[in-house]
């Protein structure tokens, strides 16, 4: 019998607490999974946001609309090498109108240019470019409203109040994870042409691409000196410190989110140590023996530390294959569909796995340090004395 033989035994001597033991551990496990995909998901836009990709907003607020003729000028700028611009429009499905998911009026030559991982093919292309009330749609929102290319929707708007009609003349793919799959593009002519007189010609924002990503912060600065001396000045900056500051906005949570994963594993160390730490009282007699007939000190703390690794890694391991089809074929599909503004990607990314099997192995060598150092030390006769 080796070493290693005799820790695998004293593993499953009490099969049903060593069962109970790892489905808790694989319990804080899934939890532990979600929370730190729901953090990744959050972040993934400004984590995978264009380095060559520049938004020009209202100097005061977001919600706060830019002369279209500032177009214009931020495509004059030095470094910059394309633009385009947007209007959020906040279209309901009327058939379901507590569902969410993004409208944009857009121009749709220059927006396709600006971003091109929204990719569509030629025909629906072409066909989009000259439909006015044509729109295309992101994949995942068309599996979720039923509608392909040729038909009609009706959006009820709520900035812009009243029955919107849209021809759907392309479903786009997207290339990158920053893309939202759940919009719906439309025509900013449409309704631009629509509002009152005092509404038209309004952006919401402005987009640019620019030839130097490194340029980005003198280009943004001088965007911003041109608009200075206008009547309604501008913010500009990366798209990346663009998504960093909506993420901002909901930083409370995001951090409450991050303490309480951690919070949950050191719950689960707790309750692995005072496992382990209950077994090593059950078993002193029998380290006595194993110490009386030649094993060493060092032996017993390897039984026991290896006994909670082996815990550990399992509990890890189980919940890690538990959290990954909830996460990649259950609750993936519910939140790109329904809140893909927020959650465009939502996986089990490669570092949120590991991360979440190795503080399972290291949470569970810490839990068993102090019941491993305790029952090595024993005197041979204070253990064989000594009843569990």
């Amino acid at each position: 019998m080796t070493v290693t033989g005799i820790g695998m035994r004293n593993i499953w001597r009490k099969k049903a607490r060593t069962i109970l033991t790892i489905a808790a551990g694989a319990f804080f496990i899934l939890f532990f999974v979600l929370l730190r995909t729901i953090l990744w998901a959050w972040s993934v836009q400004a984590e995978y946001a264009a380095q060559d990709r520049l938004a020009t907003r209202h100097k005061v607020s977001f919600i706060l609309p830019l002369p279209k003729r500032y177009v214009d000028t931020v495509r004059e700028m030095p470094g910059v090498t394309k633009a385009t611009w947007a209007n959020w429009f906040g279209g309901k499905d009327p058939k379901h109108p507590d569902e969410f998911f993004a409208t944009l009026a857009v121009d749709p030559q220059s927006f396709l240019e600006v971003y091109t991982e929204a990719v569509v093919t030629p025909d629906d292309r072409a066909r989009w470019l000259q439909d006015r009330r044509g729109a295309i749609i992101g994949d995942v929102l068309a599996r979720k409203m039923g509608v392909k290319v040729g038909d009609k929707v009706t959006l009820t708007g709520t900035i812009f109040p009243g029955d919107w009609e849209f021809n759907i003349d392309g479903i786009y793919q997207a290339t990158a994870k920053s893309i939202d799959r759940s919009q719906l593009l439309f025509h900013w002519a449409y309704l631009n042409e629509t509002v009152p007189d005092r509404r038209k010609d309004q952006v919401g924002w402005i987009i640019s691409r620019i030839d130097h990503p490194e340029n980005s912060a003198n280009i943004t600065a001088a965007i911003d000196k041109i608009f200075d001396e206008k009547d309604v000045q501008t913010a500009s900056m990366s798209e990346h410190a663009l998504q960093n500051s909506f993420m901002a906005s909901f930083s409370a949570i995001l951090k409450a989110i991050d303490i309480i994963s951690m919070v949950i594993m050191l719950i689960s160390m707790m309750i692995l140590g005072n496992t382990i730490a209950m077994s090593v009282r059950e078993r002193t007699r029998e380290y006595g023996v194993l110490r009386a007939l030649g094993f060493m000190p060092s032996h017993v703390r390897m039984f026991i530390m290896g006994e909670a690794l082996t815990i550990g890694f399992l509990s890890g391991a189980i919940g890690l294959l538990v959290s990954y089809p909830l996460v990649q074929f259950v609750l993936s599909p519910v939140l790109e569909e329904n809140m893909g503004a927020w959650f465009p990607y939502f996986r089990v990314n490669a570092l949120t796995a590991v991360l979440a099997v190795v503080l399972s192995v290291v949470l569970a060598a810490i839990a068993s340090l102090i019941p491993a150092r305790q029952a090595s030390r024993l005197s041979i006769i204070d253990a064989l004395r000594r009843v569990g």
